[in-house]
């Protein structure tokens, strides 16, 4: 499959501070691509250079095979055929949701324009509104709007900035998977940007975690989640928590709660190769690693517990002192406090290493873990 977007070596800066600092990234025909991260770390930036609105510093962008911009050279955004989604939806008040709609396609016959629009319409679920003003529909409805609006003059990419944060939690997920459909049934290739890892999840075949104006790791959501390249990236993703271990050989690690097979050689840190018997680790626990079961003779204590409808995120107490998380079916309603049985059920093991702190002897207390951030 041909490579429709090509960023090679990326830098940009604003006078001596640099936002992105060497970015390179692939995106295939028809994929769908996330840039993913927290606030201030290029991402949006980095966006605003795909699509021609500032130019770099070094490096260089192409679009299908074409270079867009270069250092000293940038093709204006109007000349790109990129098509942009703002988090504001960005549409024009005093115009119908047709005349918004058709607001790129100036210059075109009438009845092709009316066409054109029609059928964008009935793609975004918005048939028969398009007499109506931005005013009048909810922000989802405008969302369409604005999605049918960039994908009207047809154009070889779509480009979309936090395109989904001004709505409520349970509509920006469904909206998220209704324009995955979307894109995907008119075979567009776009660049998603969001520092909400559900919406990534949610549309994107591919993401890159950035941080500090890199891209720390570009990979599939569940490699991202299962086989995080280092520790932001594994502290950024999902939730859990880190245990300290210790390396029983190339294949096997201890923690407090029991020991871990690896299926894949044990990486406790990048560039380190392959960990050796006696090396310290902090181990990656995520709530599905930890399963309730009222027979084992592992106990934990209930300190916290979030409801969910179908489950409920426990935060328990080993009895060292460290905490773990939990996700537990919600018929086992389990009282703050409560000592529940517990075992390991872990498929991926992730270790990174920790040179100046070894694996705590049996009941004594290791030092508190680190704990994730949403």
């Amino acid at each position: 499959m041909a490579h429709h977007l090509e960023l090679e070596g990326i830098i940009q800066r604003y006078g001596k501070h640099t936002v992105v600092n060497g970015v390179d990234f692939r995106v295939d025909a028809g994929s769908i691509a996330c840039l993913l991260g927290p606030s201030g770390c290029g991402k949006t930036t980095l966006l605003r250079c795909i699509a021609g609105f500032e130019e770099i510093a070094a490096g260089e962008i192409r679009v299908e095979g074409r270079t867009v911009s270069r250092a000293g050279f940038r093709v204006p955004p109007e000349h790109r055929r990129i098509g942009m989604v703002f988090q504001d939806y960005a549409l024009f008040p005093h115009l119908t949701v047709t005349e918004n709609i058709g607001f790129g396609l100036r210059g075109t016959r009438a009845a092709e324009r009316g066409t054109r629009v029609d059928e964008l319409l009935a793609t975004v679920g918005l048939g028969g509104q398009g007499g109506k003003y931005p005013h009048e529909l909810s922000g989802g409805q405008q969302q369409r709007v604005a999605l049918a609006r960039a994908l009207a003059p047809r154009p070889q990419l779509i480009l979309l900035d936090e395109p989904f944060s001004n709505l409520d939690v349970d509509l920006r997920e469904r909206l998220s998977h209704e324009v995955r459909d979307i894109l995907k049934s008119q075979g567009i290739t776009a660049v998603l940007v969001t520092h909400d890892q559900n919406e990534a999840f949610a549309m994107a075949d591919e993401i890159g975690v950035m941080a500090d104006g890199l891209i720390q790791q570009w990979d599939t959501p569940y490699n991202l989640y299962h086989r995080p390249a280092n520790r932001f990236v594994a502290d950024f993703v999902g939730q859990g928590v880190f245990l300290p271990g210790m390396v029983i050989d190339g294949h096997c690690v201890e923690v407090e709660l029991g020991r871990l097979e690896s299926k894949v050689p044990l990486e406790c840190g990048q560039g380190c190769g392959t960990c050796g018997k006696g090396c310290g680790v902090e181990v990656l626990l995520r709530p599905d690693d930890i399963v309730h079961d009222d027979r084992s003779g592992l106990k934990a204590e209930v300190l916290h517990k979030a409801f969910r409808g179908a489950d409920i995120l426990y935060t328990l107490r080993l009895t060292s002192g460290a905490e773990v998380l939990s996700l537990v079916p919600s018929h086992h309603n389990h009282a703050l406090g409560e000592r529940i049985g517990i075992k390991l059920d872990v498929d991926h093991v992730v270790a990174f290493k920790t040179p100046t702190r070894a694996f705590p002897p049996r009941g004594v207390t290791p030092v508190a873990p680190v704990h994730f951030s949403q």
